[in-house]
């Protein structure tokens, strides 16, 4: 398995096209092709031609390549450009802008937005394991600008600008769990900790009364930052404040503005790149590239 720590260093160990489809191989399908198997219909009969692209199935008998069953499918872009776009999208903090990316490695604006779209739906978590334990901080952010930020022909359509809602939980010097709700309401945010959050965590949370009726399930301590207090001993919820100012950051000062529709996808990105801010960054490159199956076309994307 290519090791690799600056992006010099990864054009480096693949020169050629070849060399990335090998390596994307070999995270897919193990060493030797012993995971091998079938895109189509999950068998593990696979022929290889003699070119190292493509393969056959012995059951269905359907040809396919590597990138069959993956993000990648049906994409025209190299994978060598598609590694250099892992590469920017996992090591700089605050994401990278598509206007950036499609000068960086020579496409179209609309083709590096769908291969950052494509990104996101690989960063996603497929499924979370248990419920956090410990110290468990839980709050909500709300993106958007304001209405008095607006031009008046703005404020007319003010719906589509109100802010949205984000919830994140946090193992303090751990994980991070986000999502984008529709309405936040105490439906919405119960249900979020008790998804998240094991009835032995000790819990903290602001004094938003969104979050009274826990204590009876959770040790339930609460930080009141209308009165001035941020920290009492060691409770406070500083860790998931950081979390909120690297998200805004990321969508204010990168892509400046994005949907309520997309935004789960930015905060998948953002949340898949905290858990691994320990990785060193050829380690963040392998770890999607091991996360890659399922694909995203464009009409779903845009529908």
């Amino acid at each position: 398995m290519q090791e690799f720590n600056s992006l010099f260093d990864m054009m480096e160990a693949f020169p050629t096209e070849q060399h990335a489809i090998d390596h994307l191989r070999e995270i897919r399908w193990g060493k030797d092709d012993v995971n091998a198997h079938c895109p189509h219909c999950g068998s593990t009969k696979v022929y290889h031609f003699s070119d190292n692209k493509n393969h056959k199935c012995g059951d269905c008998r359907k040809r396919f390549s590597i990138k069959v069953g993956t993000i990648f499918e049906d994409s025209k872009i190299q994978l060598r450009k598609w590694f250099m776009a892992i590469w920017l999208i996992t090591s700089h903090k605050k994401g990278i802008a598509s206007t950036t990316l499609a000068k960086d490695i020579k496409v179209t604006q609309k083709t590096a937005w769908f291969m950052l779209h494509r990104l996101r739906h690989a960063s996603q978590t497929k499924s979370f394991n248990a419920p956090f334990d410990g110290d468990v901080e839980v709050d909500e952010a709300y993106i958007g600008g304001k209405a008095i930020n607006m031009h008046k022909h703005q404020i007319k359509a003010r719906k589509q600008y109100e802010k949205a809602a984000v919830v994140g939980v946090i193992k303090r010097n751990g994980e991070l769990r986000a999502k984008h709700i529709p309405i936040t309401n105490k439906i919405n945010l119960h249900g979020m900790v008790h998804e998240h959050v094991s009835t032995d965590a000790r819990l903290i949370t602001d004094s938003s009364h969104m979050y009274k009726g826990l204590n009876g399930e959770y040790n339930h301590e609460v930080i009141n930052h209308h009165k001035g207090e941020y920290v009492r001993d060691d409770i406070h919820t500083n860790s998931i404040e950081s979390v909120w100012a690297l998200l805004k950051r990321q969508i204010s000062g990168t892509h400046h503005w994005v949907s309520k529709k997309h935004l789960q996808a930015y905060v998948n990105e953002m949340t898949w790149r905290f858990n691994r801010r320990d990785h060193e960054e050829g380690q963040r490159v392998n770890s999607l590239l091991g996360n890659v199956q399922g694909r995203l076309t464009y009409m779903e994307l845009t529908a």
